[in-house]
């Protein structure tokens, strides 16, 4: 811990994670309070946030990296695949989890994203199986069943739209973190970013065109709602995730992030007072225990 890039890192991650657990629970909020559509709200806060941070890298570092990512031919397709999915990826999957279930549950569903990175790079030989591993699994399988069924096998607590929309959340987390690595080390995090949040906001804005809602009609109390979820809860969260790549590894970033279901899950009970049986909170202990499990190994993974 005495290294100031890997205190950074975990500065980073930890913020980031923070304020995108938070900027779901406020999203619930707009969904359910407010009526806000989630394609609208998806679209939208990927343009916006996609040209804050552009315009960040052209005024603030290094401006050349802005059109320069696009003369290689093979960046550019690495761009567009990462852009569909794994930004517009992960920020569909995980807003239409909150739209049919609630943001505690899509958060930690989203957080089956290090076990899945574990099995993927079993699968490709790129690490050994440990223990603590195995551990780790079946913390989150078991977090899971509780999460979902509150300790009864009769029905989910969860509406099934919501449980699938949150394990496909899961898994395009997991894709975003692995695919992002090679990106990162020619271009700048704002540029990576920046490009594929406007990459995601553009095709969705094909199906579903953001400029057709009315927003004159919101009150001031949404707007205020908005903008915590397009700067803090996407513009700086994804930011700051993909930033501390550059000193942590790709399975450390995603466990290290632990603070982001932890902040979901309290603001929904205690902002939202959205309701969690006893199970439930056994549950979320079980998968915040995986990810602090797995973010205590200070080997390199």
């Amino acid at each position: 811990m005495n290294n100031p890039a890997r205190k950074t890192g975990l500065f980073l991650v930890i913020t980031g994670a923070t304020f995108w657990g938070v900027g779901g629970t406020v999203a619930q909020k707009l969904f359910q309070e407010y009526g806000i559509d989630v394609n609208w709200l998806v679209s939208s806060r990927l343009l916006i946030a996609g040209f804050l941070l552009l315009t960040v890298q052209f005024f603030g570092k290094d401006r050349s990296q802005v059109l320069g990512v696009w003369k290689k031919r093979k960046t550019a397709v690495q761009l567009v695949i990462f852009g569909l999915l794994g930004m517009l990826g992960v920020q569909y999957t995980y807003m239409a989890s909150i739209n049919h279930g609630n943001a505690a549950v899509a958060t930690l569903l989203q957080y089956l994203a290090p076990a899945m990175i574990i099995v993927y790079l079993l699968l490709r030989r790129q690490t050994i199986l440990t223990r603590r591993d195995v551990l780790t699994v079946l913390l989150a399988l078991t977090g899971t069943f509780f999460l979902l069924t509150n300790g009864s096998i009769s029905g989910l607590s969860v509406p099934a739209p919501g449980i699938v929309w949150g394990v496909l959340s899961g898994a395009a987390l997991a894709f975003y973190t692995l695919y992002a690595v090679p990106l990162l080390k020619e271009y700048d995090s704002l540029v990576i970013v920046g490009w594929a949040m406007l990459i995601g906001g553009l095709a969705l804005s094909l199906i579903h065109p953001p400029w057709q809602v009315d927003v004159t009609r919101l009150i001031l109390e949404v707007y205020g709602y908005l903008l915590f979820v397009i700067i803090l809860g996407t513009m700086i969260a994804f930011w700051f995730y993909i930033e501390s790549l550059q000193s942590l590894s790709p399975k450390e970033t995603s466990l290290l992030g632990s603070l982001e279901p932890l902040s979901a899950v309290l603001t929904t009970v205690f902002w939202l007072n959205e309701s969690f049986g006893i199970f439930q909170w056994i549950g979320t202990a079980c998968i915040i225990g995986m990810i602090f499990l797995l973010a205590l190994n200070k080997k390199p993974s």
